[in-house]
């Protein structure tokens, strides 16, 4: 099981292609997010965007307040979007909460970007862009968690990354082709081609099902019997569906039957602590420093002396969608504890490197300049192939089902808010008439890089190979988390239902002790009777 392969395991029943398909297609919601990210650092680099948009008297140049004001509302937009999402996954489900989010928010936010002439409308845009991008961001990771099979769910959540950076990559390229147009088109072309990306996810959502599970915890089991049906291509009475769903149902009412879905009770128990490694994770992600390239690497390359920043810009991202492959099949080989410690320290290396190179070398000279380009290459081929993909894939396997909707708009609006922060204060951080760090802001995300090197020993747990209900199994039976690798669940929800009200109100350790007593029971009482037949022959 621990084994990565398309091949689905010899022991799983139906087929597991039209999950795969569904939760691959799902994950071009990432595209929203990765294109809009790539197109801003592009557009503010734009000669013709700053004769229109900059304010008289600055020389076509953006202020620090300016350039920190139109980059960062995106995220500002996204954190709050990632907070709806909760109410409107659980209230509408997880496929119209998408539609909804594409469709209708983000479109409107990319009409207003597209019309804007001025600074105010554009600024507008770029809060409605955001305000759906983080419903979308969100809602897709759940999405995809709750439809696709275990053995290789990793991967299929790891996707969205990868369609993030597929993202930024079609940004850097549309960029580097309208860069200098001297009219209108040389942004609104960037901008307007969202649209098309908006429309694929939507019509595509149309023909998809709704996730078994969530019909589940709207008390709908036909209806989530025929859904998970339809993505395993059983029958809807198959065992196989039956017993699957019997699992979810048993887990969901021995959730329900401990405590309410109120966001108090998030905080609670092992739910609190899989909430607070989950928040740590997505913030840590985005303190790594990576946005920093993304949304500012075209202007820092071009403002500290780099040649073709556009050029550059186009192959860090050619990068970052390569190196993302690697990750999505190390992701079920390694797993996801091991992944993300190789990659926080290969991180940590990379950064420290161009943050000497840049500060004793300089970024003038030639060699420093082609020193520092090939360690960011390299730092993003680390980010990408695992905190990039393997954030998204741990917190969206993370929680029970009763509150994963809440814990997990928590996680990613603590992703949009650090992606905000980093957004907002990286110009002051860098300009000259502020801190001027320059290249020392890499000093800075390469320390935080260090800490994430702890943060993944003491807090990630290793879930690989294991199903959304055996998490909780594994939450409430193990308490560190570098003893995670050794456990293998042992624990039936369903059975747990058999027992009636005396189950529901064990702890998980006591129900996997009385399961194991039972089936000790029941192997003595076998040997007892398959010795007594012996003894009858003799």
């Amino acid at each position: 099981m621990g084994k990565f392969a398309l091949k689905k395991p010899d022991d799983v029943l139906g087929k597991a292609w039209p999950a795969i398909c569904i939760g691959l297609f799902v994950a071009f919601g990432g595209v929203l997010f990765g294109y809009d990210t790539g197109t801003i650092s592009g557009i503010l680099a734009m000669p013709y965007w700053l004769q229109e948009f900059t304010t008289p008297g600055n020389d076509g140049k953006l202020t620090a307040s300016q350039n920190s004001l139109i980059v960062s509302i995106l995220s500002a937009g996204t954190f709050f979007g990632a907070l709806f999402a909760a109410p409107l996954a659980d209230m509408v489900g997880r496929r119209f909460g998408l539609m909804f989010a594409a469709g209708c928010v983000f479109n409107f936010g990319v009409i207003l970007q597209t019309a804007a002439t001025s600074q105010p409308l554009f600024i507008a845009g770029r809060f409605f862009a955001g305000l759906g991008v983080g419903l979308v961001s969100a809602m897709i990771p759940m999405y995809q968690s709750e439809t696709s099979p275990k053995w290789i769910r990793g991967t299929i959540v790891g996707a969205y990354q990868l369609a993030i950076t597929i993202g930024l990559l079609l940004a850097a390229i549309v960029n580097n082709s309208t860069k200098n147009r001297n009219d209108t088109g040389s942004y609104r072309i960037p901008i307007a081609v969202q649209f098309l990306w908006a429309l694929i996810l939507v019509f595509g959502l149309v023909i998809l099902p709704e996730t078994p599970r969530y019909l589940i915890k709207q008390d709908k089991y036909d209806k989530a019997a025929v859904s998970l049906g339809r993505l395993r291509r059983l029958p809807h009475d198959h065992p196989a569906v039956i017993e699957e769903l019997n699992e979810v149902q048993a887990n969901h009412r021995y959730e329900m039957s401990i405590g309410k879905t109120s966001y108090l009770e998030c905080t609670r128990g092992t739910v609190g602590k899989r909430l607070l490694t989950g928040c740590l994770l997505q913030a840590l992600q985005q303190l790594t420093g990576v946005n920093f390239i993304f949304y500012y690497g075209t202007q820092y390359f071009k403002n500290a002396g780099f040649q073709n920043p556009f050029i550059i810009q186009v192959i860090t991202n050619t990068i970052n969608v390569a190196s993302t492959l690697p990750g999505l099949y190390a992701v079920e080989k390694l797993g996801r504890r091991n992944l993300l410690l190789i990659g926080a320290i290969g991180m940590c290396v990379c950064q420290f490197i161009v943050a000497i190179t840049g500060t004793v070398s300089g970024t003038t000279e030639l060699p420093a300049q082609r020193a520092a380009i090939a360690f960011v290459c390299i730092y993003i081929f680390f980010f990408a192939s695992s905190w990039g993909p393997v954030a998204w894939v741990v917190t969206g396997e993370l929680f029970p089902l009763k509150v994963r909707a809440k814990c997990l708009s928590m996680t990613t609006a603590s992703n949009w808010l650090l992606n905000w922060a980093i957004a907002y204060s990286t110009p002051y951080m860098v300009d000259p008439e502020h801190a001027n760090l320059q290249s020392k802001v890499f000093f800075v995300w390469g320390s935080f890089c260090f800490v994430c090197i702890a943060f993944v020993y003491f807090m990630i747990y290793e879930t690989k190979g294991l199903s959304l209900e055996q998490v909780d199994e594994l939450y409430g039976m193990v308490s560190q988390a570098w003893k995670s690798k050794k456990f293998r669940p042992a624990l039936s929800f369903a059975d747990v239902e058999q027992m009636g009200d005396s189950g529901r109100h064990m702890s998980i350790v006591e129900m996997a002790a009385a399961q194991e007593r039972k089936r000790s029971i029941v192997q003595l009482d076998n040997t007892e009777h398959a010795g007594n037949r012996v003894n009858e022959k003799i």
